[in-house]
């Protein structure tokens, strides 16, 4: 995969991997560059037998690959990225874990998040338009150099319908 590519998950092993909040977390991590077991331990807050056994299975479902080593006192220290800039699924169980691992990023981002959600109403045609807004925006959205990253998290959704009353029943 390339890494300015948005992969499909599609297979088992990708599905299983993305089952757990951390490897969300080291995606996230992973997003600001390359980095080291501990390198990320550290960013996490985590012990690095547990990022290294995490790390173990997104590299083995393909979504991250070895990056490269740099030597340090006594030993060699293996540098981690992301296999693809982005991943796209329609998978209802891998989307909650990926926002219980998002509300843990934003749980401790400096400073205070701003977020908004909202209820629009739409016609057919409104909302098209409004999706392919959304995808430039986040398209457009591109690293500055050295400047602060920021996380943005885009969508647009219709939420599932309450089913119709049932009628009263006539006395």
């Amino acid at each position: 995969m390339d890494e300015d590519e948005v992969a499909a998950v599609t297979t088992p092993e990708q599905f299983k991997a993305l089952g757990h909040p951390m490897r969300h977390r080291l995606l996230f991590a992973l997003g600001q560059g390359q980095a080291t077991i501990s390198q990320l331990a550290a960013a996490l807050g985590s012990n690095k037998g547990n990022i290294s056994h995490h790390l173990k299975v997104l590299a083995a479902a393909g979504l991250v690959r070895p990056a490269g080593t740099r030597h340090v006192r006594g030993g060699t220290e293996q540098y981690y990225q992301r296999a693809s800039r982005g991943l796209s699924y329609d998978d209802a169980a891998t989307t909650e874990v990926a926002f219980r691992a998002l509300a843990a990023e934003i749980a401790v981002a400096e400073p205070d998040p701003f977020l908004v959600l909202r209820t629009l109403r739409l016609t057919p045609e409104h909302a098209s338009q409004l999706t392919a807004t959304l995808r430039d925006l986040a398209h457009q959205a591109e690293d500055a150099g050295d400047q602060p990253r920021y996380g943005l998290l885009l969508g647009l959704y219709q939420p599932a319908q309450p089913p119709p009353p049932d009628p009263a029943p006539s006395a």
